[in-house]
Formats: C-alpha cells, structure tokens, sequence
C-alpha cells in the first residue's frame, strides 16, 4: 500500500534513526577526544576519498538528468565541493583540516594509503547513483537529513579534546551546517513527490538504507585496521606516512 506523504517522510527519517553512521562506535570515540593523533589522521585520509569522490558520483547523475530544472537544482552539491570564484569549496577545506591534523595535503590529496574497504564502498556508491534510476540515486542523497547534528557534534567534540581544532581546521564542518540543509530540503522534497506508488516507495527506502551501509563501512574499516583489532591491510596508510614536514 502506498504510504501517504507524511508517512513516507517519517519512514525515510526512521532510517537515520536506526542505522546513520552517528552510531557508529569510532565517532563515539572520535567526538569524545578517545582518538590517538594516528587514528585521527587515518580518518582524515580515509574520509578525504569520500570528499573526492562526491563531486564524480554527482556529475555522474546529472550526466543522465533530462530536466534542466532539476540539473540546475543539482549543479550546486558540485559547486559546493569542487569551489568557484568565490568559493573554495570542500575539497580544499577538508585538505585544510588534513595539514591541521600534521598531514601532507599532497600525501591525501593524492588518495594513497586508503583503505581497501573504503575504495570498494565509496566506489560502490558512485555506480550505484551512475545506474540506478533516478529516483534512488536522489533518495541515497537523503542521509544529509541527518548530517547536520554529526556535524554539530564533531564540531563541539574536535575543538573539546583536541589541540589541532580550531575553526580554520574545521571549517568544512562549519559550511555544511548550512549546505547541507539546502541539498537536503530540495532532495527530500523530489523523492516524496516522485515516489508516488509503494513500489517506488521501497525502492526509495532500499537507497537509502544502501547509502548508510556505504558510511557505515567506512567506519567499520577504520576501526578493524586502526583502533582493534588495529591490523593495516597491505598499502593502507600506516603512521608515520604522508606527513607534513614539520610533524615529521
């Protein structure tokens, strides 16, 4: 049966309540300064390919977008991470929180070191938005829902417990308490408007839950190879590596 629109909303918002990667035990340990510099600066590295990777999964969507209202509605998320004139964008935020944390940002930006497991799930979610129906590649979008409370949290726990936290560091942080929202509101609004029969419904809700196992291994991949049982994959970053000069 189909769910009404309030309904459906409230389904979709139950996912994130579930299953968002804000559970996960290595950001309890990350937020609450449980984190040794090594384990911080594997995060960073790791996280960075997701950051990369963004931009090509939503260039990749509207490569297949027919409607010039929606890739125009869409341009803005690549905009947002790659910068403009007036913009740096994310990408060079998050290379700002990497020489903060004492890496090179040559050494991240190069995405040497990453772990196996992230390639294969971030890699995972930029073909599934390149193939699947449009429909699922916007509704796998929707973890930005509740992106800005991890966001909140990260901010409050960096500058807390660690010494390299401050607001130049975490400025990407910063920027997406306010652009996140705006993706998110245009995102939520397409699915509920588009998923207008219970087979689209799942559909939907299937994405979704997708995207928050893609973060969620993420997550698990760090914690296996750096805080337990700490065993690094072959050619994963390992501490000691890709170090800014003067924190070597």
């Amino acid at each position: 049966m189909t769910q009404s629109r309030a309904e459906f909303e409230a389904r979709l918002r139950a996912i994130g309540a579930e299953r968002y990667h804000d559970r996960h035990p290595f950001h309890a340990l990350l937020h609450g300064g449980g984190c040794s510099p090594d384990q911080v600066r594997a995060w960073v590295i790791n996280r960075y390919y997701y950051q990369h990777s963004i931009p090509m999964k939503d260039a990749a969507f509207m490569s297949r977008v027919e409607d010039p209202e929606l890739r125009r509605r869409w341009r803005s998320r690549i905009e947002d991470h790659d910068g403009t004139d007036e913009n740096e964008g994310g990408i060079r935020r998050w290379l700002r929180l990497a020489t903060a944390v004492g890496l090179d940002p040559d050494y991240v930006a190069s995405r040497e070191g990453v772990l196996p497991a992230t390639r294969f799930a971030v890699d995972a979610y930029v073909r599934f938005v390149r193939d699947r129906p449009l429909l699922e590649a916007v509704a796998a979008s929707l973890t930005e829902l509740f992106a800005p409370k991890i966001h909140e949290d990260r901010i409050a726990g960096l500058l807390k417990n660690y010494d390299f936290a401050d607001e130049n560091a975490l400025s990407y942080f910063r920027n997406r308490l306010t652009e996140a929202p705006k993706d998110v509101a245009f995102g939520l609004d397409w699915v509920l408007a588009h998923a207008d029969t219970a087979e689209k419904q799942d559909a939907a809700t299937a994405a979704l839950v997708f995207k928050t196992d893609v973060l969620w291994a993420q997550l698990d991949a760090l914690h296996a190879a750096y805080v337990d049982p700490a065993r690094i994959p072959p050619g994963a970053w390992a501490p000691g590596e890709g170090l800014a000069a003067r924190a070597a």
